[in-house]
């Protein structure tokens, strides 16, 4: 009964880490790359959960022999409209505020709740789900007392896949190349013929669009109010801040470290106490690494 208990809560560990993995990926490219504080991007998860609560909608009503897939259109949506607002937001708002980083934290503050005041006047104040799509009902009997949910099972893939897709599209591409160089020198690579603001821009969008997608998979674990964005928000910051920014290796096993301790403690501590604790043990190692676990070394 001891080892069905620590199985159930090292996946559910692993489910909270997919989450957090989405969230603080995108978190990390726009606060690496521009040093941009963006207070709004849990609003962007939300507006990925919502986006695919609309295609729910939308399957359900015009087309409700394609219920199931509409998850996986969902997903993609989710992936565009925040792409998209991301996009426009930095070429609207956010590259007027490099170099500011006090004004560019508030100005996504404000944005945030603006964003939370347009859910719910679109789709009110109370909490909505999705319907769990028939080919992921269920779930997987490991054992007699284990049983990991297909769901559940189906968002570590996802985060998995999109986890490879980053890292190619960083490491194997010229964009990335780009990107990465952006990141390391910004002065000699815009010598070098790289159009920095375009980086910027496509850069800030990719991070939107990956909180959309991970929005996309909270459906699949929680409901979706105006307020979600808000509760991770502060744990994505921790993520990216322990890890060390610019590091994709140090927001992997910073979420993963995060996710499995926060499961833990929440079945030995109440959840208060658990967030209380991790942060606590978070300080004493911000203390002794300042620059987290797996700080990049750079060329400033």
């Amino acid at each position: 009964m001891t080892f069905d208990i620590f199985v159930m809560q090292a996946f559910n560990g692993l489910s909270l880490f997919t989450v957090l993995v989405l969230m603080a990926l995108g978190l990390a490219i726009v606060f690496g790359l521009m040093g941009v504080i963006n207070m709004a991007h849990g609003e962007l998860m939300a507006m990925g959960a919502y986006t695919t609560y609309a295609t729910a909608q939308l399957f359900a009503k015009f087309m409700p022999s394609f219920m199931g897939i509409y998850f996986l259109v969902g997903i993609v949506f989710a992936f565009a409209v925040t792409f998209i607002f991301g996009f426009l937001l930095e070429r609207g708002l956010i590259r007027f505020l490099y170099q500011r980083p006090l004004d560019t934290m508030l100005a996504t503050w404000g944005l945030s709740l603006v964003l939370q005041q347009v859910f719910r006047h679109l789709f009110g104040p109370k909490e909505v789900g999705v319907p769990t799509v028939s080919w992921l009902q269920g779930a997987w009997q490991v054992s007699g007392d284990i049983q990991l949910p297909l769901s559940r099972i189906f968002i570590v893939g996802l985060t998995l896949a999109v986890s490879v897709a980053v890292y190619l599209l960083l490491f194997k591409t010229r964009w990335g190349l780009r990107i990465r160089a952006v990141t390391q020198n910004r002065a000699m690579s815009g010598a070098a013929g790289i159009n920095t603001e375009r980086v910027d821009a496509m850069s800030f969008a990719l991070g939107c669009g990956l909180a959309g997608i991970a929005g996309s998979s909270f459906t699949m674990l929680a409901s979706t109010g105006p307020v979600t964005g808000q509760q991770y928000i502060v744990d994505t910051f921790i993520v990216v801040v322990f890890g060390g920014v610019e590091s994709l290796l140090g927001t992997f096993a910073s979420a993963f470290l995060i996710g499995q301790m926060q499961s833990t403690l929440e079945y030995l501590l109440s959840g208060s106490m658990a967030k209380a604790t991790i942060l606590l043990l978070v300080i004493v190692a911000l203390y002794f690494r300042p620059n987290g676990l797996f700080a990049a070394k750079v060329r400033r």
